[in-house]
């Protein structure tokens, strides 16, 4: 089993992933067996990791999954590898409001020491008194290292150490680079998939990465971790036995714990990709459209009519996300405002011509279909929608404090989608 640590940060925009992503791949080509973990619902960090490592990352969401939950996909990570990084969330203390779930608490709830990555970019003496407010803050936690990023010269290097005597061990001290970027979009990061420069990034990262970082450090303070997966993980009914799976740039949004949940209870798993204009198999009892970026593709899929007709004529479940539940819709506008007519098995039409951010978890109350009653989830797309007409909701919403919410998507026979995407079953 791993040893096991968490990188975090005052804020976003510090550089954890790009940091997490050296690590990962410093140790990596050091020799060492290395696995990673994501806080939080995102589904394209953990793309990035699974670039940089080799093998598939995971989300560990403390509010929306629970502690028992997140352990066991832990120790599932932790299992035959040396190390196991886990990339926090936003700043350390940030999380849903009135409710768990920021980095630290995760870090507190499953005993894990925390490395902070602090951006030194705009600071020098005054590091020091940033990191005592956060070592002071909550002092149960375990911040047991410092990596300084963004670091300009040798004399800034100077000021920054000799201030930080008197904190937790620094155990990097990273320069900065103007060259390693990685470019974004209106949902975060480039998808690792599409980004043909990442292994230079990459490997450009972990260079600097070993040359300024005590790698060996990381195993003295990790935390050791056990094998406490005491059965099989189910994290959701599965939506059938044979289950259909939308997979390519569109269709990305799919967490993995919830797929590997699906097969752990019987079901078996197929995918297609509508880009390539692929049906899903006839032969399945049940669709899953995930989310991703069908907005960017809309005149593909529009005129991919294998697909489409492949949807409208298949008599099992047909369920869609976020975008899933656009490309179920009748119509999606694309920024430029041209429309794009999709499958017309749910009478909604989306549009990013008129955008809005919705963004937050969301407690779920399933109103009908296949799923549990009581369900974790998030939003997060900046499309607005129209209900041509009247149509079943599928789930009553509030946010994580509680606040309610409109009902959220549609059911219409077999065929159903929300905004949402579902994380795991809740027992109230």
């Amino acid at each position: 089993m791993a040893k096991a640590i968490v990188i975090a940060a005052p804020s976003s925009g510090s550089g954890k992933t790009l940091v997490t992503l050296g690590l990962l791949r410093a140790a990596r080509n050091a020799g060492h067996k290395v696995a990673s973990a994501k806080i939080g619902p995102d589904y394209i960090d953990p793309g990035f990791h699974a670039a940089a490592t080799g093998s598939a990352s995971v989300n560990l969401d403390l509010w929306a999954m629970g502690a028992s939950l997140c352990r066991s996909l832990l120790a599932t990570q932790a299992k035959d590898q040396d190390l196991l990084i886990v990339e926090g969330v936003m700043g350390l203390f940030d999380g849903p409001e009135g409710a768990k779930g920021s980095t630290a608490d995760l870090a507190d709830a499953l005993d894990l020491p925390i490395v902070l990555v602090i951006d030194c970019s705009h600071q020098a003496q005054s590091v020091a008194a940033l990191v005592q407010g956060f070592v002071t803050f909550q002092p149960n936690l375990n911040i047991a290292g410092l990596i300084l990023n963004k670091v300009k010269s040798d004399r800034h290097a100077k000021l920054l150490t000799d201030a930080l005597v008197n904190s937790p061990p620094i155990l990097g001290v990273l320069r900065h680079n103007d060259s390693v970027h990685i470019p974004s979009r209106h949902l975060g990061l480039i998808q690792a998939e599409e980004n043909q420069d990442l292994e230079h990034v990459i490997e450009t990262i972990a260079s600097g990465v070993a040359r300024e970082t005590i790698l060996d450090k990381l195993f003295h303070i990790g935390a050791e971790t056990t094998n406490q997966t005491a059965e099989p993980l189910k994290c959701l009914a599965p939506l059938g036995q044979n289950i259909a799976i939308a997979r390519d740039k569109a269709f990305s949004f799919a967490y993995p714990h919830l797929l590997n949940g699906w097969k752990n209870q019987g079901a078996a798993l197929s995918f297609f990709s509508p880009l390539n204009n692929e049906a899903p198999d006839p032969r399945a009892d049940a669709v899953y459209l995930p989310g991703g970026y069908p907005e960017l593709h809309a005149g593909v899929l529009a005129a991919n009519s294998a697909f489409l007709n492949g949807l409208r004529q298949h008599s099992g479940l047909i369920y869609g996300e976020c975008g899933g539940y656009m490309v179920l819709g009748q119509v999606i506008t694309d920024g430029q405002g041209n429309a794009h007519k999709m499958a017309g098995l749910l009478p909604v039409e989306t549009s990013f011509a008129t955008r809005k951010l919705q963004l937050g978890y969301r407690q779920l109350t399933t109103l009908g279909g296949p799923f549990a009653k009581h369900l974790r989830g998030h939003e997060f797309h900046y499309s607005t929608h129209i209900e041509t007409t009247p149509a079943e909701p599928l789930f009553a919403a509030s946010t994580a404090r509680g606040d309610q919410l409109p009902n959220m998507g549609q059911r219409v026979g077999n065929v159903m989608g929300s905004y949402a995407h579902i994380i795991a079953e809740f027992l109230p």
